[in-house]
């Protein structure tokens, strides 16, 4: 595996970084998480997107312009040989001292790409659905950073996980402080009941997934269902005939249980399988392509 790190791509066991690199000591940084399928980088100008708006919100400076990253982000995955790819990319403040100060940061940010494969979840969890809890942690409000700004700090998604490993789940939903339901650790959450699809509104406290907006338009425009933004509770997760995850990493998956509780007959619905094929079936067709760009440029 080779990783591309401020320019050049080294091999796993030399890709390091300083100890006194800000995204090591504070979390200071941003992070996108891409998906390639069939040699297509799926929405990578979308997540770009998003990298610069979560950078420009903590002031923080790219160290590159989106073109460059964006064909540092194709090369990763070329030099790798790879079809089918996780692309991690990690924007730091660079190194700076043991200090908050982030004016000691005085080279420019830092650049990681890393390009590998990930399986969330095994095809007999996919099959079957995931089982979920209700976290005791709380998404971040209104009146802290942002959680749509996709930083490095990840701890309140890690200690929310972890509660649902030891319960015996795979992921776990957060409220905000209202009581009102936001997203997973790592994934936006959907929910069937009957005709109607819906999902907490950006306001909640969520960060806008670039798979869930990609979810909501193949509902709109291949199934003819309308998909509603609004606030809503566990109760209505509990009620639900499906629920349903949407994530880079998790891509589309059904829930089979909440706190132990079946939702509809314990296994992702109708509805739940369609949106899945349908969302494998345009990720594989759609996307930047990564190797006829090379060729292209030659």
């Amino acid at each position: 595996m080779k990783i591309y790190i401020d320019g050049e791509f080294r091999e796993k066991e030399d890709a390091k970084i300083s100890v006194f690199d800000h995204g090591v000591l504070y979390g200071d940084g941003v992070f996108e998480g891409i998906r390639a399928y069939n040699g297509r980088v799926l929405a990578l100008d979308e997540h770009l997107s998003r990298l610069r708006e979560s950078a420009e919100a903590i002031f923080l400076t790219l160290p590159l312009p989106i073109k460059k990253i964006r064909e540092a982000v194709l090369e990763s995955v070329r030099v790798n040989g790879l079809k089918d790819a996780y692309i991690r990319l990690v924007v730091t403040r660079g190194v700076g001292d043991l200090g908050l100060d982030m004016r000691k940061c005085r080279g420019r940010a830092g650049l990681i790409i890393i390009a590998d494969k990930i399986q969330l979840y095994p095809e007999s969890v996919t099959s079957k659905g995931v089982d979920l809890i209700i976290s005791s942690v709380r998404q971040r409000g209104a009146d802290q950073l942002s959680p749509a700004i996709k930083s490095l700090n990840y701890l309140a998604n890690i200690v929310a996980r972890e509660q649902a490993t030891r319960a015996g789940a795979q992921e776990a939903v957060l409220l905000n402080r209202e009581g009102y339901v936001t997203e997973c650790s790592g994934d936006n959450i959907f929910c069937v009941y009957g005709d109607e699809i819906f999902t907490p509104p950006l306001h909640a406290g969520i960060l806008g997934g670039v798979t869930r907006r990609l979810v909501i338009n193949l509902c709109r425009q291949k199934l003819g269902a309308e998909v509603s933004e609004r606030l809503f509770t566990p109760f209505d997760l509990y009620r639900a005939h499906e629920v349903f995850l949407t994530g880079t990493g998790a891509e589309v998956i059904g829930v089979a249980k909440i706190d132990g509780r079946p939702i509809g007959d314990g296994q992702p619905g109708p509805t739940t399988r369609k949106i899945v094929d349908l969302f494998r079936d345009y990720a594989r067709n759609n996307g930047v392509p990564v190797y006829e760009e090379a060729k292209a440029a030659k």
